[in-house]
C-alpha cells in the first residue's frame, strides 16, 4: 500500500489511529505488543501504520518527530496523540478520548 495524502487522510470518515514509525526501529517494536492489544477491541477504529522518515510528507504534515507516534483523527481532524506510548494504558487513554464508554 502506498502511503495516503494528507488530503486523503483529511477525508477519511469516523475514527482513525495513524501510527507513524519504521519496520527497524527498536522503540517501535517495544511498543507494538501494547499498541495492538489496545487496539484489538477497538473495532470502530480504523488502525494505518505509517512507515515514517526523514522527508516523508505524511509525517512532517503531522510534525512527527519521534517513534512511535499515534495520531488519532475523528473525521479526519486530530483529536489526539500519544508519542512513544510506555504501555497499553496510555494507548487506551487516547482511544477514550473519542470512543463512547
Amino acid at each position: 500500500m502506498t502511503e495516503p495524502t494528507r488530503q486523503e487522510v483529511d477525508a477519511w470518515p469516523g475514527l482513525t489511529v495513524l501510527e507513524f514509525g519504521a519496520s527497524w526501529c527498536p522503540i517501535c517494536q517495544a511498543a507494538r505488543p501494547d499498541i495492538d492489544a489496545a487496539l484489538a477491541d477497538a473495532t470502530a477504529v480504523k488502525h494505518v501504520w505509517v512507515e515514517d522518515g526523514k522527508g516523508q510528507p505524511l509525517g512532517r504534515s503531522f510534525r512527527v518527530k519521534l517513534w512511535p507516534t499515534l495520531v488519532l483523527l475523528a473525521d479526519g481532524e486530530e483529536v489526539g496523540r500519544v508519542v512513544r506510548p510506555a504501555s497499553q494504558q496510555a494507548v487506551q487513554a487516547l482511544l477514550d478520548q473519542a470512543l463512547p464508554t
